[in-house]
């Protein structure tokens, strides 16, 4: 069962053991993902947050982190530099809360949790989207695939946390 809305405007759902096991650890992977790119050696640049103009070479983080301008690579070095660091501290708190709350049992969030949740479970499928490869027929995939494939587990985790993720975005509007 997903979630549900609660009466002061954030969200419900029941985990079990495996599940709140398995978002733990999904997060947990971004969360290492997401940790302080690397910055200039100006302490000045490092105490202001400004970080690298660098695009991430890994696939997830140019997902997780993508290029502000496509076609002025100037420009988008430069949004990168002084926004990248303020976007990755935004994905650790949101993973943290998840990481707190996520226990198995009744998980009952505030309206503020319940929006951590949303951003860190959209963190999560983007990153497991990109490593699984994932286009708009994942459901037909995953209906046709034999759930001996080694692939399968992965699919249907996905497709796990899109429910999630489609159920808390109907339980908070």
């Amino acid at each position: 069962m997903g979630f549900t809305a609660t009466r002061d405007g954030g969200a419900a759902i029941l985990l079990d053991a495996g599940e709140a096991s398995i978002l733990r650890s999904l997060v947990a992977q971004v969360l290492g993902l997401v940790q302080p790119g690397s910055t200039d050696d100006d302490p000045l640049q490092r105490a202001l947050g400004i970080g690298s103009a660098q695009a991430p070479s890994d696939p997830v983080l140019a997902r997780l982190f993508p290029s502000a301008y496509a076609d002025d690579d100037e420009a988008a070095a430069e949004f990168r530099r002084y926004t990248e660091a303020t976007l990755r501290d935004g994905k650790r708190a949101d993973a943290e809360v998840l990481l707190e709350t996520a226990e198995q049992g009744k998980v009952e969030l505030s309206p503020e949790q319940a929006q951590s949740w949303l951003r860190a479970l959209n963190d999560v499928r983007l990153a497991l989207g990109v490593r699984l490869e994932v286009t708009e027929e994942v459901h037909e995939e995953l209906a046709e695939m034999a759930e001996d494939d080694p692939r399968y587990p992965a699919y249907v985790t996905y497709d796990w946390l899109t429910y999630l993720q489609d159920t808390l975005v109907r339980a908070l509007w």
